[in-house]
């Protein structure tokens, strides 16, 4: 699936938060958005998932306006994995992931067995099969991120977004999730604060500062130590790994006054 955005604007009383942003998103390609802390990352997707309507500007999926896709329609286009669950009741694994199927049924029609057939496969996928009965809030967050997944798969999208879905998590669940996504084959936009790794995963980057686009190319192109320094404000070196994948170092401030 294609997304395009056009001149998007989202202003919060006297506040700009997104001033103007383009993105376009090719068939199946993984995007990453980078940036500091309130560039309006997170804003960008909320409009694009439709948690935000923007002031101004136009998103488009496929070549069609979003506001002219039913919600219900929209949600068969475009599912979502965030930073943050939280149910106020206590719902079971199965429960959860059933819950990526409501875009697919009318008011009040029951679970079928089709239904639980993709909720057990997409259980699978996760390597979360053996978890189906139990409570989602007794699992661990990396446990928990990937039962969102399997949520989201089970609305079967052509299109994933992830809103920041690994910044609590360890190295090892961060790839693990990374991972599953990299292999799903569809179109993926991402908001990522560890450039590490938009740089193993990601087809394209955009960046952002201070609500707009400020660059956008492959990985190689945006984390450059001059890039870097602009945006992050940080001392970084960029390498090469032995098979050419990248890989950026950071140099704390306290390092500069060290004698070597």
């Amino acid at each position: 699936m294609k997304i395009d955005v056009e001149q998007l604007c989202v202003q919060f009383g006297d506040t700009k938060i997104l001033k103007g942003v383009d993105l376009n998103v090719g068939d199946r390609e993984f995007i990453g958005i980078i940036g500091p802390n309130g560039s309006g990352k997170s804003t960008l997707l909320k409009c694009i998932y439709r948690v935000l309507e923007p002031n101004a500007g136009l998103i488009e999926l496929d070549g069609k306006k979003l506001k002219d896709y039913a919600v219900k329609e929209s949600a068969k286009k475009v599912a979502v994995v965030a930073q943050h669950n939280y149910y106020n009741f206590e719902f079971s694994v199965q429960e959860v992931v059933m819950m990526g199927r409501a875009p697919h049924k009318r008011t009040l029609e029951r679970d079928n067995a089709e239904d639980y057939r993709l909720v057990h496969e997409a259980l699978k996928k996760v390597n979360m099969e053996d978890f189906e009965n139990r409570s989602f809030s007794t699992l661990s967050g990396g446990e928990q991120q990937r039962i969102i997944l399997a949520r989201a798969l089970t609305q079967q999208t052509p299109c994933l977004i992830l809103d920041e879905p690994t910044n609590h998590l360890d190295i090892k669940y961060q790839l693990q999730l990374m991972d599953i996504v990299k292999s799903l084959d569809l179109t993926v936009i991402s908001a990522i604060h560890d450039l590490n790794i938009a740089a193993m995963y990601c087809d394209r980057l955009f960046v952002m500062k201070d609500g707009h686009i400020v660059g956008f190319g492959t990985p190689e192109e945006m984390l450059t130590q001059k890039r870097i320094k602009e945006i992050y404000e940080v001392d970084a070196e960029v390498i090469k790994d032995s098979q050419g994948h990248l890989h950026i170092l950071y140099f704390p401030a306290h390092w500069a006054g060290a004698s070597v």
